[in-house]
């Protein structure tokens, strides 16, 4: 009965044995989804707000400083992954180490991430889709394409009368579309991810290359801009330029490394999960920080970071030097990689609810599977409506920093039951060990409550009411239900 009983590692074996998903992932299969889930709108956007306002042409090394962040919490999940590789990522590495009602208030943290990022994703997926068909001359209508608060805002803003009714149509196909793939099954949605995935690959290597061609050192000096600070508006010192400013824009740059954790959630279809998860893990992580540094210096090599555009920085700099084709090809390529960001998210929010509906902690509803495509299809689909409909009536404001919050924690988390585990079944066979675990362990802790301390205080009052309600629901059906109540 006790909210810290934790679940037998023999029980996460049998798990294993008995799965039904279909096993067709290599450990290449699994990196593409790694960086499928990780390149997406975040280096095409972050890149010109960070080095804009914060780093400067030091953005390069908040990009190194937010990486090696995410490559302590990197490791420990690979570990994790190499003794557990079964569905639920750190929902289920809590679940054997910490106790229930720690495990549960991750899996409720971690639905809370991946529904609220793939819901962001689609919102910017629909910017970016309207961006390409105006350059086709073709445009949407305001309110067909926006919420109603955001239509209204762009409305008043060009003169027009506010709408009464707005629905962004862009926003909920996508999801719609994403939703039918990931129904038909994981090897679908894998190959549909590898596509997008060379495409966005392709591209970011030719702003690389071409934009190398166009560096101007002297843009680069100084490369740590002198620091300024002044006080935000919630009373705190916000530092612009300087070392501060760097260690702010790695803060806002994490936010571009958010989901290489999606790979350890397809574990259950991977073909040798315990060899390959931590592979794809790590390499999908090295893979996207060597490009994202690449990237940021390149971009504040061909423009001087105080006239970067924010809102669109790959695209503005090329603009910028006359190359007015590359904006199509850029923004063809943003757009593809949201939907391979929006496909993994909304893929690892699935085996999320299929791990806990297996432990009891949900109901039934969320491991039923397709009887030939072998996918848990109703959650699917009901993630499907949930982000469809949140995603074509919310602003992009009021969700993109929730995502945030669950993700810290569960890096957090995992980085100390590594240790724990490690510590209490030293015996456990770990075909993978990450290296220095009460160090790394530690870093990762620090680092990812050291970023938690840079969110708005309105985002922690609204993580409170999810977690108070989270917590409600263990207490009235999980614990009772719990596979482990009557052991």
């Amino acid at each position: 009965m006790s909210i810290w009983r934790t679940k037998p590692v023999s029980a996460f074996e049998a798990d294993m044995k008995k799965s039904d998903l279909k096993r067709v992932l290599t450990k290449w299969g699994l990196t593409s989804l790694g960086i499928g889930a990780i390149i997406g709108g975040g280096i095409f956007t972050l890149t010109g707000i960070a080095a804009h306002d914060y780093a400067g042409p030091a953005l390069a090394l908040s990009f190194v400083i937010a990486g090696i962040g995410c490559l302590f919490a990197s490791l420990c999940y690979a570990e994790f992954a190499s003794v557990l590789p079964v569905e639920g990522s750190a929902y289920a590495y809590a679940y054997g180490t910490v106790g229930e009602l720690f495990a549960w208030f991750i899996g409720w943290n971690l639905i809370l991430e991946y529904m609220m990022g793939a819901t962001t994703v689609a919102v910017a997926w629909s910017g970016y889709f309207c961006k390409l068909l105006h350059l086709f001359h073709l445009d949407i209508p305001i309110h067909l394409s926006n919420d109603l608060a955001t239509a209204t805002e762009k409305c008043l803003a060009a003169g027009m009368a506010a709408p009464s009714f707005a629905f962004n149509i862009p926003a909920f196909i996508i999801t719609w579309i994403v939703t039918m793939i990931l129904v038909k099954g994981i090897k679908e949605a894998a190959s549909t991810n590898n596509v997008i995935v060379i495409v966005k690959i392709a591209v970011v290597l030719f702003v690389i290359i071409v934009g190398a061609f166009y560096i101007n050192p002297s843009n680069w000096t100084p490369f740590i801009p002198d620091k300024v600070s002044s006080i935000g508006e919630d009373g705190k010192e916000v530092f612009k330029f300087g070392f501060g400013g760097v260690l702010t824009a790695a803060t806002i740059v994490f936010f571009a490394y958010i989901g290489f954790d999606a790979v350890s959630t397809q574990a259950g279809e991977a073909i040798n999960p315990k060899k390959d998860v931590p592979f794809a893990i790590i390499a999908s992580l090295i893979i996207c920080t060597v490009l994202y540094i690449l990237v940021s210096l390149v971009l504040t090599g061909m423009v001087r970071y105080d006239q970067l555009d924010k809102a669109a920085p790959v695209a503005s700099a090329f603009s910028g030097i006359g190359i007015n084709w590359a904006v199509f090809i850029i923004t063809l390529a943003a757009t593809a990689g949201l939907t391979s960001v929006m496909l993994v998210m909304m893929l690892g929010q699935t085996r999320i609810f299929l791990g806990m509906s297996k432990d009891g902690l949900l109901p039934p509803f969320f491991k039923r599977l397709h009887h030939s495509f072998k996918t848990p299809y109703k959650s699917t689909i009901l993630v499907g409506a949930i982000v469809s409909v949140v995603g074509a009536t919310t602003p992009i404001g009021k969700i993109s920093e929730m995502c945030s919050m669950g993700t810290l924690l569960a890096f957090a988390m995992v980085c100390v039951a590594v240790m724990m585990l490690r510590y209490k079944k030293p015996e456990l066979e770990r075909p993978y060990r990450t290296p220095a675990v009460y160090l790394v362990g530690c870093l990762g802790v620090g680092f990812n409550i050291f970023l938690m301390c840079f969110v708005r205080k309105e985002t922690w009052f609204a993580f409170m009411v999810w977690g108070v309600i989270g917590v409600a629901l263990y207490f009235l059906y999980s614990r009772r239900k719990s596979n482990l109540h009557n052991l």
